[in-house]
């Protein structure tokens, strides 16, 4: 996928499209983890759409519940949830930055 060391840096154009294609594998991965949190907190923790939606926004971006979790099921859930979330975000953030950062150590590297 990516050019070696060995190799010339490809056109600002196509580098362009490759940052897009990540950003967009990037939004996609956020975008089911928060759906699978939406639905989780809807029907396991019996909250509307809307306080579903908050719930799971705030787990996954770090900030903590929001609402109280009345069963155990759904504190199970809030508990993989946030874990996982952690993960999510770190895995989605490192796929965003990774053609920047590879652009940046392919011109660094390279002989002129």
């Amino acid at each position: 996928m990516y050019e070696r060391r060995n190799q010339p840096l490809i056109p600002r154009v196509q580098w362009l499209w490759r940052l897009a294609r990540s950003l967009r594998l990037s939004a996609t991965i956020i975008g089911v983890s928060l759906l699978l949190g939406i639905v989780g907190y809807h029907f396991l923790g019996h909250l509307k759409w809307v306080d579903a939606l908050l719930e799971a926004s705030m787990i996954l971006a770090g900030m903590g519940p929001v609402a109280p979790m009345h069963n155990d099921a759904v504190k199970i859930f809030a508990s993989v949830y946030a874990l996982s979330s952690g993960f999510v975000i770190l895995a989605a953030s490192s796929i965003a930055l990774a053609p920047v950062l590879h652009r940046f150590l392919h011109r660094f590297h390279q002989e002129k």
